[in-house]
């Protein structure tokens, strides 16, 4: 992961972009992209759309990324350690439930 930044912010400081790269921007950025990436599923099934756009889904995953990573290392957020708290926070908020199975055994 951290040279998958290294390389973004790379990009970007070879560019001059980082001026334009503040917290508000980079979270619209990231919002613009995901709606971008949601456009390829309408008025289709998820099995069509990824049939018919495999290039065009990576891309628009790839920018919804690149912009996160972006954003979480501007903030000085390890993106490893931000995930691993929140998925303890979901295992807390959502506990494993125990199947009809389980319960009969």
């Amino acid at each position: 992961m951290k040279n998958s930044i290294e390389k973004i912010n790379q990009f970007r400081d070879e560019r001059n972009w980082r001026q334009f790269h503040n917290a508000k921007d980079l979270a619209l950025s990231v919002s613009l992209e995901a709606a971008e990436l949601l456009e390829i599923f309408q008025w289709r099934s998820s099995e069509e759309a990824i049939a018919a756009e495999p290039e065009h889904l990576k891309e628009e995953i790839a920018d919804v990324l690149i912009y996160t990573l972006m954003l979480a290392d501007d903030l000085q957020m390890d993106v490893s350690e931000i995930i691993d708290e929140k998925l303890a926070k979901n295992a807390i908020k959502y506990p494993i439930v125990d199947t009809i199975d389980d319960q009969n055994s």
